[in-house]
């Protein structure tokens, strides 16, 4: 228990270092879904409590499929506060994928209840993002709350292509999730693209 306690106490440091600045509420971000070439991009805002039981939680690419299921039901039963919002393919094209993955984090942060006064931010980049932040690279990994926004944008996007797969089923978007794969490659060829595609992301198909 107490080794527990110690690991907690050390993934929730950059959380703390904010409190200490004067925040009470602290928020971690992340995204999922910004490299795929169709589907929109999701994102997710967590405050965790000081204490929580999350075993494995990690960033959502380290954690297997089945964990990340269960992660998610348990983050969002844990959490103070959490968020999910996602940016559309047809705004990517629009505005970028950068512009598209900072609006839907924003969107998550606003979204939360009680609102966060402070974001630790997953990358290098926080254009457009409201509230007081630090951003942090690699922070899916060094903060708590950040790897608890990944797992959620990570299911949440996983599931809406699942969806997918079954609405444009040629696609086989259950086995890639809209990732440039072989197969990825060989259904646009055969199929061309589908409405969810980011076109932008085909210019060179």
């Amino acid at each position: 228990m107490v080794e527990l306690e110690k690991k907690t106490q050390d993934a929730l440091s950059l959380e703390r270092e904010a409190h200490d600045a004067g925040y009470a509420l602290v928020c971690g971000v992340d995204e999922a879904g910004a490299g795929p070439l169709a589907g929109a991009v999701y994102a997710a805002a967590v405050i965790l409590p000081e204490r929580f039981d999350l075993p494995y939680l990690n960033d959502s690419k380290k954690v297997t499929p089945k964990r990340r299921e269960a992660l998610f039901d348990e983050i969002q039963r844990q959490a103070v506060a959490w968020a999910i919002a996602s940016v559309d393919e047809w705004e990517i094209d629009h505005i970028n994928i950068l512009n598209a993955r900072l609006k839907a984090m924003e969107k998550a942060i606003q979204q939360l209840d009680p609102r966060a006064d402070f974001a630790l931010i997953d990358g290098n980049r926080n254009a457009g993002i409201t509230i007081p932040n630090r951003m942090v690279i690699h922070g899916d990994s060094l903060s708590a709350s950040i790897s608890a926004a990944s797992i959620l944008a990570k299911v949440a996007r996983d599931r809406y292509m699942l969806e997918m797969a079954q609405q444009y089923p040629e696609y086989r978007f259950e086995q890639h999730k809209g990732y440039g794969t072989k197969l990825h490659y060989e259904m646009l060829r055969k199929y061309g693209p589908c409405p969810i595609h980011r076109l932008t992301f085909l210019k060179n198909l």
